[in-house]
């Protein structure tokens, strides 16, 4: 009997479960999809190091879908109340001809379960074909090929979804069971006729809220821009909690804000229905601030997180073109303590020799005692311009060895005069300053001795390959160069033609990472990379952060568009009283028709707008971190979030007016 009853319930409330159903099957269709990437290296022609990147992906992303479900979690149960407390009349209705509250709790459990496995099966078969494309998505970033096309099913996923969202429905039982004890047979009875008060009725009081929430932001802008992407920085940390708080405080006193600000303007005021529209929304701002709040915050990360994953992973992939000229190049520390004079000695010791395909130079960078500050200070008047930068000690290289670096790479050899320098700099962030520098200034002072800066255009070419470039600011000296110069590396740069040598390297490269060789058995310690394990590397870890994104990105779009849209629907069903009354008074269908789209689009729009304040400042403090590593380009990473938002969020916003208005109707 309470099958059947809970299978009606259901058909009947279809249009009011409909966005409910459609977030459940999307959120379990990406949770899918996202689980699904180890089964999909079937697809692709990847060697063993591509194989493993892809099983640690797999892994994290299970990591940080363990987060994902709190998330979806907490959205269904959140999303779960609302459609109780839209039933409230319904179920009292039950309880007045006698039903029991076990009774009731055992008919919401059979409609959850339902919709629960309704929702799950849909969700896994629209992941499975979602997955496929996502397959292809995966090729393209490795940039690798894929083999013969098999329609791939993730078993695992599958039993890992089943579980997750099993786990969830059943909290969602145990939830309904709880909410229905506390209600109240007069409360279930008069639920529609209770409206939404304003929770601050004094306007001054609105007004200063809203002002203090202004200055929090402001403020909060000022220190994230200043401290930059480092989460370790206070001022970082101040500037999320002044950004939180300035935007709860934001949303407490809009609905306040807006009816002042529109009632001055009597045309607006008393257009049409606006009184009504304006009435709707300012009571469900006032009464919903928290969740606007929390929606808003999360629109900020997924436009955040989306517009700069993929500007983050192009600009890395980009930098390696500049950051490794050569197959392989090797670093060793010099001081006082050290066995061997140089890289190429040391490596002799192991008894290491390079074959004659093999090309190969060692030379020497030194640092003076002049910081950079001290070469600036005349020049740069911001001291904010040194950030990060003035610390920094002069590199050297004699103009010697600079002419070997360039013979490697198969360039042009150049010469310098005894009183000549160069001057060059591969520090993104920093390259606009240093070039204009050189255009401006005749010379550099370099152990009390003025040098002529011989050239004009910055040399921004790296002198080694490395994971990073390391080339704050180096300058080339001529070999009579007197001044005072510290060793402190000793770099191998080598050329081979075939991949055959790459095992040779990163055996040397791991022996000495695993302790094999150390200064007791009278050589040094020796770091290196060839090109092939640092484009492997950035692929690994550019891929993960992307993926992160856009797994993040989606669940949290999805989420703040169902609360969203779940609030409406509850906002209509309790005004239908009002609307009748609109028609009572002469609003026509298409007035009132207007009048919910209106409200629906301004509900949706308020919190995006801030969302999008708040991204504007966010990208570009991402995009001054990503300039370390070269310079962002975000135009198709913003399309792809454009698309992404537009999409999903129009989608739901077009739900939930055609929702709104077959509820009032």
């Amino acid at each position: 009997m309470y099958s059947k009853l809970a299978i009606n319930n259901v058909k009947k409330s279809i249009k009011d479960y409909s966005i409910y159903f459609l977030t459940l099957t999307f959120a379990v269709c990406i949770f899918y999809s996202f689980n699904s990437i180890e089964s999909q290296k079937v697809l692709f022609e990847i060697n063993s190091s591509e194989s493993d990147i892809i099983s640690d992906l797999s892994k994290i992303i299970g990591m940080v879908s363990i987060f994902v479900s709190f998330i979806l979690g907490s959205l269904i149960i959140y999303a779960n109340n609302f459609l109780i407390k839209k039933r409230k009349k319904e179920l009292g209705i039950y309880m007045t001809l006698g039903m029991g509250k076990n009774k009731i709790s055992r008919i919401l459990l059979s409609e959850t379960l339902i919709i629960g496995i309704v929702s799950l099966i849909a969700g896994i078969i629209l992941g499975i074909i979602f997955s496929q494309g996502l397959s292809v998505f995966t090729a393209k970033l490795f940039d690798i090929e894929m083999s013969e096309y098999k329609f791939v099913i993730s078993y695992e996923a599958i039993v890992k979804s089943s579980i997750y969202f099993g786990i969830m429905f059943l909290l969602v039982m145990i939830f309904n069971t709880l909410v229905v004890s506390k209600y109240k047979l007069i409360d279930m009875l008069t639920a529609a006729r209770k409206s939404e008060s304003m929770k601050i009725k004094n306007s001054i009081v609105n007004i200063i809220i809203f002002i203090l929430s202004v200055i929090l932001i402001s403020v909060a802008y000022y220190l994230v821009i200043k401290a930059g992407l480092s989460p370790e920085d206070t001022k970082f940390k101040s500037s999320l909690i002044f950004g939180v708080i300035g935007s709860l405080l934001f949303f407490i006193s809009l609905g306040g804000i807006i009816i002042n600000i529109i009632k001055k303007n009597k045309k607006i005021y008393f257009k049409e229905l606006n009184i009504f529209v304006l009435r709707q929304i300012s009571s469900k701002i006032n009464t919903n601030f928290i969740s606007m709040t929390v929606i808003s915050l999360m629109l900020f990360l997924t436009i955040t997180t989306l517009s700069t994953g993929l500007s983050f992973k192009n600009a890395l992939e980009s930098s390696l073109k500049d950051t490794t000229p050569f197959s392989v190049s090797a670093i060793m520390y010099i001081d006082e303590r050290n066995n061997t004079k140089n890289i190429e000695e040391n490596l002799e010791k192991l008894d290491f020799h390079f074959s004659e395909d093999e090309k190969y130079m060692v030379y020497t960078e030194y640092t003076t005692n002049e910081k950079l500050e001290d070469v600036f200070k005349d020049y740069i008047k911001k001291s904010e311009d040194l950030k990060g930068f003035g610390d920094n000690y002069l590199d050297v290289i004699k103009v010697d060895d600079y002419n070997k670096i360039l013979k490697l790479k198969g360039e042009k050899e150049v010469s310098l005069k005894d009183d000549e320098v160069l001057i060059a700099s591969t520090y993104e962030n920093k390259i606009k300053i240093i070039g204009n520098f050189i255009k401006e200034s005749d010379s550099i002072k370099l152990s009390d001795k003025n040098y002529k800066i011989s050239n004009k255009e910055l040399i921004t070419e790296s002198f080694y390959t490395d994971i990073l470039s390391g080339n704050v600011f180096t300058v080339i000296v001529p070999d009579s160069f007197k001044g005072n110069l510290n060793p402190y590396r000793s770099i191998l740069n080598v050329n081979y033609p075939d991949k055959k040598y790459e095992e040779k390297y990163s055996k040397l490269f791991l022996s000495f990472r695993e302790g094999n060789y150390t200064r007791n058995e009278d050589t040094d310690f020796v770091i290196g990379y060839t090109r092939d394990q640092i484009y492997a590397s950035n692929k690994s870890m550019t891929t993960v952060i992307l993926f992160i994104a856009i797994y993040l990105g989606i669940v949290f779009l999805i989420s703040s568009a169902a609360i969203l849209s779940l609030q409406q629907l509850s906002e209509a069903a309790d005004s239908k009283e009002r609307y009748n009354s609109l028609k009572k008074i002469g609003a026509s269908k298409k007035m009132i028709n207007k009048t919910i789209f209106n409200q629906t689009l301004i509900y949706f729009m308020i919190p995006l707008i801030l969302a999008i304040i708040h991204s504007t400042i966010g990208i570009l403090v991402v995009n001054d971190f990503i300039t370390l590593f070269n310079k962002p380009s975000i135009g198709l990473s913003s399309f792809v979030t454009l698309f992404t938002l537009v999409a999903i969020y129009s989608g739901y916003f077009y739900a939930t007016y055609t929702g709104y208005k077959n509820i009032v109707k």
